[in-house]
């Protein structure tokens, strides 16, 4: 009979003391909460993060399509410098707040809607908090999300997420 209530007993300490295994399903990833999270030192500008609406590119640089990825967040949550780089924006257009940021190697991202806490001109480091989530709602209303842009070169946009290492697998043949 004791070495049964020792074996309970162990066991209720061993299930206690595990780390909670987070389950996500295929159309709604897990929120992911550290950083950096890749090797690169990129990082999520919301933290934690999910993915509301995926990166579409369009199959024309003038064609429709989903420039970037929106990350559900608060209003008010703190936005974070996904990389180490140079403020190139901080301001209105069309009546949210953007914030763009030069990463360096000709990459800059983009956020919006950003009430900026940085001006245009000043270096940030990756993780540092730039700003919050605007209460303009835009296409994720009526939740509030932040839009998350990245390009390459004027009319070249890459889906934000493979900064993190997530981006779409290619498979070459």
């Amino acid at each position: 009979m004791r070495a049964s209530a020792v074996v309970v007993l162990l066991a209720a300490t061993l299930a206690l003391a595990a780390p909670a295994t987070v389950l996500a399903s295929p159309s709604k990833p897990a929120p992911v909460t550290t950083a950096p999270a890749s090797s690169s030192g990129y990082i999520a500008p919301v933290d934690p993060w999910e993915l509301v609406h995926p990166f579409v590119p369009p199959p024309r640089p003038w064609a429709p399509g989903h420039r970037g990825v929106d990350l559900r967040a608060d209003v008010g949550q703190a936005v974070r410098a996904p990389g180490t780089g140079t403020v190139t924006f901080a301001g209105t257009v069309a009546g949210r707040g953007v914030l763009s940021i030069a990463l360096g190697d000709g990459v800059i991202t983009s956020l919006e809607p950003v009430v900026a806490g940085v001006a245009a001109g000043e270096r940030v480091v990756a993780g540092q908090s730039v700003g919050v989530v605007g209460a303009t709602s835009g296409h994720c209303a009526p939740a509030t999300c932040l839009h998350w842009g990245v390009r390459t070169s004027p009319q070249t946009y890459i889906d934000p997420l493979t900064l993190l290492g997530l981006g779409p697998i290619v498979l070459l043949g």
